[in-house]
């Protein structure tokens, strides 16, 4: 496989572009859609994710949590496939990529999506660079949650519609839950060398058996969420069908308590990241066939 593919994870990918879908639906059901505001806000969505995929490559390498002894996807800078500081231009390149993508957002909507980008740039660098990063302190499931869930369906709709509702909000934690279970997955196989490398995700600090939990609740929690978003939007009952999506996830939780080895858990996580695709489509389609 080319390096660059390896480097940019295209198993993640589905993380920045599934809120961006949902926000756009929503927006679209409304009769709010805006499609140049929905082009850069998936511009931004997805550069920040290859950023902040970048950027984790180089900083674990650097912190010693990438070595040989990692069963994960190959990391090309660890592997000596791209020169670490090439990898930090590429980081670099993506996270101004994603900024210039915002301004049009900016001069649209104005300083709330100014402070979005800037927290989400600087959280995207943070999450393993500096002396206290996130993801080594076990933030980075919150991150996760928050960035990839509310904030990313949020700043969509609202970048289109120019307004808010907390329909939009609770709808944006189901892609941040099943964002959270995919790092879940990605901690419980990385346990072992993080620890010695001395990064303390919720897996390294409270064991196996909380990480095989939490991503099942991230699960259950995703599924519920649209029961919980047809109590506030009483008219688009037809997201319901989104939570159907615990019925397709039953393989996946079944793996992630059975198969605790590297290979297992990579497709796990795959497998979650398709999950994600599936949810988004069948919400965006629930709430497009329900709208007035």
């Amino acid at each position: 496989m080319n390096p660059w593919l390896l480097a940019i994870r295209p198993q993640t990918l589905p993380a920045g572009l599934a809120p961006v879908v949902i926000g756009t639906a929503m927006a679209a059901g409304d009769g709010l859609f805006h499609a140049p505001s929905a082009l850069m806000a998936l511009s931004a969505a997805l550069c920040l994710q290859i950023g902040t995929n970048l950027a984790n490559d180089y900083f674990d390498f650097k912190k010693g949590a990438d070595t040989p002894e990692r069963t994960g996807p190959l990391r090309v800078t660890q592997a000596g496939l791209i020169k670490p500081e090439v990898v930090l231009r590429a980081a670099i390149i993506f996270f101004i990529l994603a900024a210039l993508s915002s301004i049009y957002l900016i001069h649209r909507a104005g300083i709330c999506i100014l402070i979005i980008a800037v927290a989400s740039i600087i959280s995207g660098i943070c999450y393993t660079a500096g002396p206290k990063p996130l993801g080594y302190m076990g933030l980075g499931d919150l991150f996760v949650l928050v960035f990839f869930g509310p904030v990313a369906v949020g700043g969509t709709y609202f970048t289109q519609s120019l307004e808010i509702n907390w329909a939009v909000i609770v709808a944006g934690l189901a892609p941040g839950f099943l964002s959270m279970a995919i790092l879940a997955v990605n901690n419980l196989r990385d346990i072992d060398t993080d620890r010695r490398a001395g990064k303390l995700t919720l897996a390294v600090r409270f064991g196996r058996s909380f990480a095989m939990s939490e991503y099942l609740f991230c699960i259950m929690a995703a599924a519920l969420t649209p029961l919980a978003v047809v109590l506030i939007a009483d008219d688009h009952q037809g997201v319901a069908l989104a939570s159907l999506v615990a019925f397709c996830a039953i393989p996946c939780v079944k793996a992630a308590f059975t198969h605790l080895d590297g290979v297992g858990l990579n497709k796990v996580l795959a497998q979650t990241g398709r999950l994600l695709l599936v949810y988004s489509a069948l919400f965006s389609l629930g709430w497009l066939l329900c709208s007035r």
